[in-house]
């Protein structure tokens, strides 16, 4: 691995945006492995402090620690399926550049580079263009316009990274940047308006299988393809770059191995138990094709992740299904999961 400063975990006091989140528990478990206390963490909650206003960033940054941090993870992020992204355009931009903007700025201002601190930032492969070449290389993200359904989240999120990036060259802040590939587990977001496709399709299937459903309706064709992270592998790898890297050169975290929608209904509606055979699954899987599929393909080139910090998944597909499935069963009645 290329030589980099690692961070000191035994000195952290780290902000955590949205760490109240699914990736964001995952994340302070990460940390709490890693020797930081939760009294070293802190995760700024919405009801106290608006991201999206510059005001509310520097009163954070103030406040935390005394002005004594040394670590941002910026995690929040206002996103949603192919659905809630086509309703939200406008505002997926405006939330998820005025954050980025405002924390990444107000952290130069609070003379974060001059402590060693470091600006973790939480990419998405939206900002891939829609006919990347498969499987995605991170210097193929100025290659074309990312696809039309989520472009302005993904853009935005672009344009943080560009924006680490400019202030590691001008003001040698220290910076970091992943791109996780779409992200599944515990503590998902399973509301039907606006989870991804996996929560999504879990909550279906269960709650179709309780009614005695004959059918199962789902978006678009089947045909595209997209590849799967389970959330402990995403939060140890973010948290893998935060140690070791200290220039926001962009990382893919992900598994390379690529599943058509079609493919993936088939395997969780039998996980699930709503479907027990093929002659089942062709029946009752009703596809509509009058919705959009989205990007056509998404799986990740994951050997920048291993050459420059040691990383790779270690959970296999269907046990982290199987792991999520559980984990619903058992929580779906109550609030705290999001429903």
């Amino acid at each position: 691995m290329p030589e980099y400063a690692d961070f000191d975990w035994s000195d952290a006091r780290v902000i955590v945006t949205g760490g109240a989140g699914f990736l964001g528990r995952h994340v302070l478990e990460g940390l709490e492995a890693r020797g930081v206390s939760r009294d070293r963490v802190l995760v700024p909650l919405i009801d106290d402090f608006d991201l999206t206003q510059k005001d509310d960033v520097d009163r954070l940054y103030t406040t935390a620690f005394d002005g004594g941090w040394n670590m941002v993870i910026h995690l929040a992020a206002e996103v949603g399926g192919i659905g809630a992204n086509l309703e939200n355009p406008g505002r997926y931009f405006y939330a998820n550049m005025a954050m980025a903007m405002h924390l990444i700025e107000q952290a130069r201002v609070h003379g974060m580079h001059d402590r060693g601190g470091r600006f973790v930032q939480i990419g998405t492969i939206c900002a891939y263009p829609k006919f990347t070449p498969v499987p995605f290389q991170e210097d193929n993200l100025w290659e074309g316009y990312p696809e039309e359904t989520n472009a302005p989240y993904g853009v935005a999120k672009k344009a943080a990274w560009q924006m680490l990036d400019a202030y590691k060259m001008q003001y040698a802040m220290q910076g970091v940047y992943v791109l996780p590939v779409n992200l599944y587990g515990p503590w998902d977001n399973f509301n039907l308006h606006s989870s991804h496709v996996i929560p999504a399709l879990i909550r279906k299937c269960i709650e179709a299988t309780d009614r005695g459903d004959e059918t199962l309706p789902v978006w678009g064709t089947g045909s595209a393809s997209r590849e799967f992270l389970f959330v402990e592998d995403a939060a140890d790898g973010l948290l893998t770059a935060a140690q070791r890297m200290d220039t926001p050169t962009p990382i893919n975290l992900g598994t390379n191995m690529e599943i058509t929608i079609r493919e993936l209904v088939h395997l969780i509606a039998r996980l699930t138990g709503f479907c027990e055979d093929d002659a089942e699954l062709e029946r009752k899987i009703r596809w509509d094709a009058t919705k959009p599929d989205g990007q056509p393909r998404r799986c990740l080139d994951v050997s920048r992740a291993r050459e420059l910090i040691g990383w790779e998944a270690k959970v296999g597909f269907e046990e982290g299904l199987k792991r999520t499935i559980a984990w619903f069963r058992e929580h779906r009645g109550d609030p705290a999961a999001r429903m």
